[in-house]
């Protein structure tokens, strides 16, 4: 039997925008993967916690921003798991749910460049895949070269959720950046004014 291949996509998605459903949407039909999960993490290790959003918003949110689609699906293990989160507890955990699934990481180059700063990366790039896509600027340092990665020619996406936060709070109107639903859902909550 042919395991299903997930692509995890792990992210604060503080909020969700439309550089990253463009980055999911070509994971799944570009590369071998069936299906992308978004992870909603509640706290990087690696970043500041005093912009984020609760929880429950970024996940409401990535909820409203897949919208049934069939390819995609959103995860909220790592809420119940404790804090702060980490890739490999989640890759592990996720790993022993699901035995006929095989797992790969969705990141940046960006990301990959910092690898050798997270818990247990050698046991990561050993087990699992990455999926690395370009990211302005960095070149993925020492470990691009590694059996594990996997680069994709994904388009480069010049936007960020620090970018829709600024605008947000300047008043600015940006409709057009984020999935419709989840643009709705921020506006109505107010969120980032």
């Amino acid at each position: 039997m042919i395991p299903e291949r997930i692509g995890l996509f792990f992210g604060s998605f503080n909020p969700i925008h439309i550089g990253h459903m463009m980055l999911a949407n070509y994971m799944v039909e570009f590369t071998d993967l069936h299906k992308v999960w978004f992870i909603v993490s509640p706290h990087n290790p690696l970043k500041e916690k005093k912009s984020l959003l609760q929880d429950h918003h970024r996940l409401d949110m990535v909820i409203k921003a897949i919208d049934d689609d069939p390819r995609f699906e959103v995860s909220d293990i790592e809420f119940r798991m404790p804090q702060p989160s980490y890739t490999i507890d989640t890759l592990t955990r996720l790993s022993e749910r699901h035995p006929n699934t095989a797992f790969s990481m969705i990141c940046g180059m960006d990301s990959l460049e910092s690898i050798h700063k997270w818990k247990n990366f050698e046991m990561l790039m050993q087990n699992y895949r990455l999926l690395v896509y370009p990211r302005s600027r960095f070149t993925g340092g020492q470990h691009l070269k590694h059996p594990s990665v996997q680069l994709v020619d994904a388009p480069t996406i010049e936007i960020s959720s620090s970018f829709i936060r600024r605008a947000v709070s300047a008043g600015k109107n940006i409709p057009y950046f984020m999935p419709p639903k989840a643009f709705e859902y921020m506006t109505l909550m107010h969120f980032y004014e």
